[in-house]
């Protein structure tokens, strides 16, 4: 639902372009700011000024939110079957794994939010706000529109404004542009829409690095641009991609289990079998055909990952993230602070020739450390740098402080008897004050062909993504002792020191291993497009075409995703924009993660089947993440994708194993109680075989998997289990159909002794098959079952055998056997084995990333209703 406006705002979103004056007249106040008693009324109405996103459900929430899927659904309709039937054991199992599973789901994800929770960070806890003529400390949360707010470097913007008063102010709105430069404020109007550059504008959530101004606040609480991203997060989630391939799953396994079902009940009822043993049977054979264990299976295997995830500095929020993570074959990355450092460096200092230059370096410095005012993160860069020898020779004498109309810091020193007015600032600014450019050491006249080689030099820095400034010298006479703006003229340029925020040591390699793996980079980001290729370029991406904000702009998201394959470079997007690239790759089939850190980063977080942000980031994007890396870097993605696919392959295998015994043994059973004059097992021996079956498989959460099976990202593809089921489960059929003949036509067998023989070779070979379809490799060239696998699986099969051949298989309708049938079914059971280890070569086709990628775009085509909560 959308937010009602509040009382006192702008009626349009970019009050940015209203002069002051208005904006004070329009939310009825003064320079002087509110009287108390109406500030008080105003909250009393807009409400307080809080953007937190409700990022916490409630128990009742979570449950039925796992209750709605079609797997679990089916599962209680089985369990409430089997309990209103008289089948109290089987009733007892179902409940007790669903309980289980569920409560293990949510207790996972409360301790990540607790874990989360421990990580918040207050945005801004007070503010100097003007009341009734005086300046008080006042909660954030109070802040009304039409306050009138003082800040000063170090202090964060608490609401979303416009600044009635800037003195060399400047912010720090990497958190929602996306840039890390400092950006300049000033008092006067923009006509812009963007808010990126809107030089009067003020963002809650952004920081004061310099000077200081004072704000009238405009947006408070949610309609804050924090605000409106936090709301969006309150919004459904997405399904992820696990969700929708077990959702899939349960709609497969329900159409098969009321097939044979209903057409046993039926055929039952016209062959005038007793009906209330036909309807017990049928439900049997719907419990059978069920994975009873499957939650439990998912939920411990994800669990056991989130705890490896945790050992390597990764808090999982959402179990199935870890799921989603394995399976995601494209990655979109922030570029501040994700390849970057966010933190702005020296990275060059030459002459105006664009050689190297020392001289240069040590000028610069000396500007930044004579300067008395807040050293801006260009100074501090400076600063950082090594020190040229003979640079503590100098002495400060006097200095021009900056402020945005000159756009530059002068400095008078000497040294030696010899007095220079040093000055740095916008090249453009210097650039205007010069009259002579210094080349080898000589002063030449800055005539235009020395001009216009000095734009180039700039122009091909900028294009390389750096920032600039310039440096210039003036000789002073040996008396002067102060100095004054008119001194800033006949000025000499003797080079340009160049900023950039590097890229992180390790992005190169990480984002190198990640491709290795199929997992496509994309880059989404606020920043110019220059200095987007830039980081590109050194981190190893393709540079070729950049798609900008303003061209997505006039894109339809049917055109955005026909081009999306295409580009791997964003720049200048806004959150929407991220947005939006994010459901056009869902909509072309991707399995799509984001990280990111900023406010800005949000809405795309929200909308990935994966969200990724960090410990250091803004609250509302912890919030939106389904993981958040305590190691701010792509580093440790490469072992989470490599879990991630270990998770998900061991689902697999319960998949597999599950549907395609269950759906071959009830395939037998089925056509046997239609031909033989007596049930094939009876219901409690059902249950005890598919019980046993599925205590073997326990140990699937911890085998290990073949190197495979992590180098490219993996996906539900219904249509491979649907063919793995009938081919597997075909010839378990067969070799049942070779079992039931053997008992009946050779060894004559009475109903009981059929039930015992067929029992056990069923048993035995859905158990010791799991030795061979675990991996897509011939037996011998496998990875080694976990010991836990195999201990649980032959303990299983020892005791199905003792409680059919032993004192209690009585209780359970079994019989003694003689020698020569238990020889005859173990030639059986050691015929199937061989036929599936070459059946499985068919069932388990060697797959491709771009196959995986086409069965996840028919499996989880993007949906306006999910995509958009």
């Amino acid at each position: 639902m959308p937010l009602k406006p509040p009382a006192y705002g702008p009626a349009v979103e970019a009050f940015w372009r209203e002069p002051a004056d208005a904006l004070l007249c329009r939310l009825d106040t003064q320079r002087c700011g509110l009287r108390q008693q109406e500030a008080e009324k105003r909250l009393a109405r807009i409400g307080p000024n809080l953007a937190e996103p409700s990022g916490t459900r409630s128990i009742l929430q979570k449950i039925v939110h796992r209750l709605v899927n079609p797997l679990i659904a089916i599962l209680i309709v089985a369990a409430a079957v089997s309990g209103f039937s008289g089948d109290l054991a089987s009733f007892v199992i179902i409940t007790l794994v669903v309980g289980l599973s569920l409560t293990l789901d949510i207790v996972q994800e409360h301790r990540a939010e607790v874990a989360a929770d421990a990580l918040r960070r207050s945005v801004a806890i007070q503010a100097d706000v003007i009341r009734d003529g005086a300046i008080v400390a006042l909660p954030v949360s109070e802040l009304v529109p039409g306050d009138v707010v003082e800040l000063r470097t170090g202090d964060l913007v608490p609401a979303d404004g416009v600044a009635l008063m800037a003195r060399n102010f400047q912010l720090n709105e990497a958190l929602m542009t996306g840039e890390p430069f400092p950006a300049a404020k000033t008092t006067e109007p923009c006509v812009t829409s963007q808010p990126a550059e809107a030089s009067n504008a003020l963002f809650a959530g952004t920081s004061v690095v310099g000077g200081n101004g004072v704000m009238l606040v405009v947006e408070t609480g949610r309609r804050t641009r924090f605000g409106m991203i936090s709301a969006e997060l309150l919004a459904n989630d997405p399904p992820s991609a696990l969700e929708q391939g077990v959702q899939k799953l349960g709609l497969l396994i329900l159409k098969l289990t009321l097939f044979l079902t209903l057409f046993v009940l039926l055929a039952h009822l016209v062959a005038h079998r007793p009906a209330m043993e036909s309807f017990l049977f049928a439900v049997a054979l719907a419990v059978g055909l069920t994975p009873e264990l499957l939650p439990m299976v998912m939920t411990v295997t994800l669990a056991r990952g989130a705890q490896r995830m945790a050992k390597r500095q990764v808090i999982v929020k959402r179990l199935s993230a870890i799921h989603d993570l394995g399976a995601m074959d494209t990655l979109c990355v922030d570029k501040t602070g994700t390849l970057t450092e966010a933190r702005i460096t020296l990275a060059a200092h030459f002459d105006p020739a664009g050689r190297p230059s020392d001289r240069v370096l040590e000028l610069a410095r000396l500007n930044s450390a004579f300067q008395t005012g807040i050293h801006s993160p260009l100074d501090e860069a400076l600063l950082a740098a090594d020190s040229p020898p003979g640079s503590s020779a100098w002495t400060r004498l006097a200095e021009i402080p900056f402020d945005f109309e000159r756009r530059c810091l002068s400095v008078l020193a000497t040294r030696d008897n010899d007095r220079f007015l040093i000055v740095k600032g916008a090249p453009e600014a210097i650039m205007d004050r010069a009259v002579a450019v210094e080349v080898d050491g000589l002063a030449r006249p800055l005539d235009d062909s020395h001009r216009a080689a000095l734009v180039r030099l700039q122009d091909d820095h900028a294009r390389q993504g750096f920032r600039l400034l310039g440096v210039a010298i003036r000789t002073m006479a040996p008396d002067r002792a102060n100095v004054t703006t008119a001194d800033e003229a006949v000025l000499t340029v003797v080079g340009f020191c160049a900023f950039a925020d590097p890229p992180k040591r390790d992005a190169a390699d990480s984002v190198r291993d990640l491709r290795a793996r199929g997992v496509g980079i994309k880059v989404l980001s606020g920043d110019h497009a220059a200095v987007v290729a830039h980081v590109a370029d050194a981190v190893g991406l393709p540079s070729g075409r950049i798609l900008t904000g303003g061209e997505i702009a006039n894109l339809s998201d049917q055109a955005l995703a026909a081009q999306i394959e295409d580009v791997d470079l964003f720049a200048r997007i806004d959150p929407e924009q991220k947005r939006r690239i994010i459901r056009a790759l869902r909509q072309r089939g991707h399995v799509v993660g984001f990280m990111g850190d900023g406010v800005n980063d949000a809405p795309a977080i929200h909308a990935a089947h994966v969200g990724i942000s960090v410990a250091g980031a803004t609250e509302v994007a912890r919030a939106a993440a389904d993981m958040i890396l305590l190691a701010p870097d792509l580093s440790v993605l490469g072992p989470g994708v490599i879990e991630g696919r270990r998770t998900f392959a061991n689902i697999l295998k319960y998949v597999r194993m599950g549907t395609s015994s269950n759906f071959g043994n009830m395939l037998s059973m089925a056509l046997a109680s239609i031909a033989l004059p007596f049930l094939p097992l009876l219901p409690l021996q059902i249950l005890l075989n598919n019980l046993l079956y599925d205590l073997s498989e326990i140990g699937i959460p911890f085998d290990e998997i073949d190197e495979e099976d992590a180098e490219r990202p993996q996906s539900w593809n219904m249509a491979d289990i649907l063919r793995f089921t009938f081919v597997m489960g075909s010839i378990s059929s067969l070799f049942d159909v070779a079992t039931f003949t053997i008992l009946l036509k050779v060894f004559h067998t009475d109903a009981a002794a059929f039930q015992t023989g067929w029992f056990l070779e069923s048993i035995a070979t859905q158990i010791l098959v799991i030795f061979l379809i675990r991996s897509r490799r011939s037996l011998w060239r496998a990875s080694r079952p976990h010991r836990i696998l195999a201990l649980g699986s032959l303990g299983a099969l020892a005791s199905g055998i003792f409680l059919a051949l032993g004192p209690a298989g009585s209780l359970f309708g079994f019989a003694s056997l003689p020698p020569v049938l238990l020889g005859a079914i173990t030639l059986i059971t050691l015929g199937y084995l061989v036929m599936a280890e070459m059946g499985k070569r068919l069932a388990l086709p060697a797959a491709t990333h771009e196959s995986n990628r086409a069965a996840l775009g028919r499996q989880y085509p993007a949906s306006d209703t999910a995509l958009n909560g």
